[in-house]
């Protein structure tokens, strides 16, 4: 097991933030401690640090859209795991989450315990599989090939928002947005983007999740 690096906490409760903390430095007392309260922040700490070896990740806090966090994150920093702490429903979370790029998940309701073992096994590498009986969607490994640049375009678009409003929030061109949304529709195999927008709603890109 690593004895040093990163561990990112992203949770918008500064409470519940402390006690994962707690938990994390149990399990690594080495580890260097990084907190983000929203997703923004949390995708710059993620990409600034070299010697990230976890992500603690809540499904619902300020910038995220449903799991939209865990395919960001995924995305930026694909060899990390991301372990999911979260209060919603275990098995849809854990299900979904998965299907997204976590390697776990794990109640907020959960004993201390219980989430330095989660902790401990997402830093040894264990994976949770999905049940056998859950085949994974082709759309759902469609949607987490894609960049995080065409993910945040995925996600204005979903938010309703035009091709130079996009382009305005991501400090990019029009055209650029453009060849990122032909990119997109390619790699979900639809024509356009109302067909992208449902492919990516049917996931739970765009549902509530506390």
């Amino acid at each position: 097991m690593t004895l040093s690096g990163t561990i990112l906490i992203a949770d918008d409760h500064p409470l519940f933030r402390q006690a994962l903390a707690m938990a994390a430095e149990a399990v690594m007392p080495d580890a260097r401690i990084a907190e983000s309260a929203n997703l923004a922040t949390a995708l710059a700490e993620a990409v600034a640090a070299d010697d990230l070896v976890l992500i603690l990740l809540d499904l619902k806090m300020p910038g995220a859209e449903g799991y939209s966090g865990v395919a960001l994150l995924h995305a930026e920093k694909p060899g990390v795991p991301i372990l999911v702490v979260s209060s919603a429903d275990a098995a849809q979370g854990a299900r979904e989450a998965v299907r997204f790029g976590a390697v776990g998940f794990v109640g907020k309701d959960a004993d201390l315990s219980a989430i330095e073992d989660a902790i401990r096994d997402a830093l040894a590498g264990k994976r949770m599989e999905p049940p056998k009986d859950d085949i994974i969607d082709p759309v759902a490994a469609q949607i987490a090939s894609l960049t995080p640049t065409q993910l945040k375009v995925m996600l204005g678009v979903m938010e309703g928002r035009l091709n130079k409003q996009i382009a305005y929030d991501l400090g990019v061109s029009e055209a650029t947005v453009k060849a990122h949304m032909t990119a997109i529709l390619k790699k979900l195999d639809v024509r356009n983007r109302t067909q992208a927008v449902l492919a990516a709603k049917a996931l739970g890109m765009s549902l509530i999740h506390a």
